[in-house]
């Protein structure tokens, strides 16, 4: 039998009840889901030759947690809380059977089961902290009675996900089965008793250990207010009263659910499963790729190559000869040889990853490769005369890609015989680490490449931003204005330090004028000298950072940029920067003003939303949405803000457009308030809700 319109199916297995869900692809909580488990734990309780059901998402599935797009709605009954408790009030015995992901609201479901039982390949966790919640139907105070409550402080807290075995090891599975898991679960169903996980108490535990995991949690916080919220919640589960701690929890959650926090934590979730999507490219197939050849061993290069083969893939990174390719070996060893240090993976891990990478000089070997990446430095002449040896070289239908993250892919495509094969796969340093991936599509780039490029990103976990081909792309285009505008800042008032205090004050891990001491001045310096000739006489420009380079102030690695570092690698305030900058005053005939750290954060802000609704525009990113993937995942924008575009929105694009109007004022040509943001401020509309057409 099957609830009336609810994907929740009865079958019978004898006196056991099978409650089959079947609600495509993860079985999330939906209003239907949950409608279909009200009625079917109706129909159990109410049949008397019902002795025990068992609770079951199908082959590789359970519970994926909670529809996300619907928790952007208005509230709507049945609540979650109401499932869970009508499925722990079953007088009968009930049994969770896991072959996939019980997360979020699908553990409080399994919770709420008497037992839990799961395939090898399952994974649990209560997940909510991530989207800037907390547990909302129980899971905060019946996960101590099972773990103990250090353990649950840290899996709450920290929004781990554990892995079958390991959840065994801590109490929340009671058993792992390797074979039939459908017909272990209802194997026991038949012989269990009742067991309500909120009866039993939570076991004693070492007051240390507690203390030192709500400590660790909240340094790794990152400023998330739902982790600080819930670990008093989590420990009122001591408490005798079970309907206290839940009332408690849910007070909490349905607070914090409308956080400007959790929305933008919403939002970047649900971004990332729209990202995927990309015009014009459902039902075609990506090529098969299984070698890969990068050019290159320096840093992005051995970044790269490391991404790779830690994802299973065979790779082959070449070296102009055999002295730089010997440089190459050492720096990529050094890369797997921190992670060791850092205990994320064993020597045995290191020695397999390294056995399916080799580091040479002899190019020969490109013709056996199924895609390339040339990953070397960022000069025109240099990526051209690269590509007219892949072309040569290259097997037809190899893929050939480029990091470049400034230069015209078409006009490097264009070397080639085939620039329907070449792709930009922009990758952010360090690429072993960094989530970000501009995926950059050419004029003739075909669609067969593209989502070759896409499945490459999938398998390397990456998320993947698609863009079009201009200067820049979709993220230095955007980035360029905003150091732009912050240099103009200075010149009119502002300190380099007090610019990044106000970044950091808003939540950026590092302020911009510290990021460019990072990576070196003398970059941003050469994307200027290239773009010099086209640059507009309207545009205002100016010098500080230029004469900062010329005098050999590069940043960190001499020693001095926009700070002065010590021999420790410590920041300081320097003069010298401070007198470069009042000359460039003088110079102009600039009189400083003071600045606010929120009058610092709306320009900025507002100066990055405006150059992405241009680039919107111009078709060069696909969405709103895609921006703020971009910048959060490989600008270091705060998450809890939810990237530019959706951070605009929430101050309202007409407050928007009245401070681009005056960053206009300052900036001069190029700094102009795109037609899209004038159009949508005067209609009410959001960067999030806008489509091309």
């Amino acid at each position: 039998m099957t609830s009336p319109a609810h994907p929740v199916s009865i079958t019978r297995h004898g006196g056991v009840a099978l409650l089959t869900i079947d609600y495509a692809p993860v079985n999330a909580l939906s209003k239907a889901v949950r409608e279909g488990l009200l009625f079917v734990a109706s129909e159990v309780a109410s049949d008397d030759s019902v002795t025990a059901a068992v609770l079951y998402g199908g082959p590789g599935r359970f519970i994926a947690g909670a529809d996300l797009k619907e928790m952007a709605l208005p509230p709507d009954e049945p609540f979650l809380p109401d499932v869970v408790a009508a499925i722990d009030a079953l007088e009968k015995p009930v049994v969770a059977a896991i072959d996939g992901a019980a997360l979020g609201g699908g553990l409080e479901i399994a919770l709420a089961c008497d037992y839990r039982i799961a395939g090898p390949k399952a994974i649990l966790g209560l997940t909510e902290t991530r989207l800037g919640i907390i547990p909302g139907a129980g899971g905060t105070q019946r996960l101590p009675r099972l773990t103990g409550m250090a353990a649950a402080i840290t899996l709450i807290a920290e929004g781990k996900i554990l892995k079958a075995a390991e959840a065994e090891k801590q109490g929340i599975i009671d058993r792992v089965v390797e074979g039939d898991l459908l017909a272990a679960a209802i194997a026991a169903a038949e012989t269990m008793d009742k067991r309500r996980v909120r009866e039993l108490p939570v076991p004693e535990g070492d007051e240390a250990e507690e203390e030192a995991a709500a400590a660790a949690a909240i340094s790794r916080a990152k400023g998330v207010p739902a982790v600080t919220e819930v670990i008093p919640i989590i420990r009122t589960a001591r408490n005798p009263a079970f309907s206290d701690g839940l009332a408690t929890e849910r007070a909490a959650f349905l607070q914090l659910r409308e956080s400007a926090e959790a929305k933008s934590l919403r939002h970047l979730f649900l971004s990332e499963r729209e990202v995927w999507k990309v015009p014009g490219l459902q039902g075609v197939a990506a090529r098969p790729v299984a070698k890969v050849a990068v050019i290159g061993a320096g840093t992005m290069g051995a970044g790269i190559a490391v991404a790779l083969a830690d994802a299973g893939l065979t790779v082959t990174v070449l070296e102009r000869d055999e002295a730089a390719a010997a440089t190459g070996r050492e720096r990529v060893k050094g890369l797997y040889e921190r992670q060791i240090k850092s205990g994320r993976i064993s020597s045995e891990i290191m020695a397999e990853r390294l056995g399916r990478l080799t580091v040479g000089a002899d190019w020969n070997v490109l013709s056996g490769q199924d895609l390339v990446i040339e990953a070397a430095f960022e000069d025109m002449a240099v990526k051209t005369d690269i590509f007219r040896r892949l072309d040569a070289l290259c097997r037809p239908g190899a893929i050939l890609a480029s990091n470049t993250s400034y230069l015209d892919l078409d006009a490097i495509a264009a070397v080639t015989k085939r620039p329907e094969d070449v792709v930009g796969l922009h990758f952010f340093s360090p690429a072993n680490i960094m989530k970000l991936l501009e995926v950059v599509r050419g004029e003739k780039t075909s669609g067969e490449t593209l989502a070759t490029a896409l499945a490459l990103a999938k398998k390397i976990g990456k998320i993947p931003v698609v863009a079009g081909n201009c200067d820049g792309f979709v993220g230095n285009r955007i980035y360029a204005v905003y150091r732009r505008h912050a240099e103009y800042l200075i010149e009119d008032g502002a300190s380099p330090e007090q610019v990044d205090a106000a970044l950091e004050a808003y939540g950026f891990a590092m302020g911009i004028f510290s990021v460019s001491d990072m990576s070196g001045l003398d970059i941003a310096y050469a994307m200027r000298k290239r773009r010099a000739a086209g640059r507009d006489p309207g545009e205002r420009y100016v010098t500080i950072a230029d004469t900062l380079v010329e005098a050999g102030r590069l940043g960190r690695k001499t020693g001095a940029g926009w700070y002065a570092y010590d021999a420790a690698g410590k920041k300081s305030v320097d003069p010298m920067t401070t007198q470069t900058i009042e000359a460039a005053r003088a110079a102009k005939g600039i009189s400083p003003r003071a600045f606010t750290p929120e009058e610092i954060q709306r320009r900025l802000v507002a100066v990055m939303a405006n150059e992405g609704a241009k680039v919107l525009a111009e078709g060069i990113a696909l969405r709103a949405s895609d921006i703020d993937l971009a910048f959060v995942n490989g600008y270091g924008f705060p998450r809890l803000k939810g990237g530019p575009m959706w951070a605009a929105d929430q101050i309202g694009l007409a407050h928007i457009l009245e401070e681009v109007e005056a960053a206009h004022k300052a900036g001069g040509v190029g700094s102009e308030p795109a037609p899209l943001l004038i159009e949508l401020a005067g209609t009410g509309k959001t960067f999030a809700a806008w489509r091309r057409h």
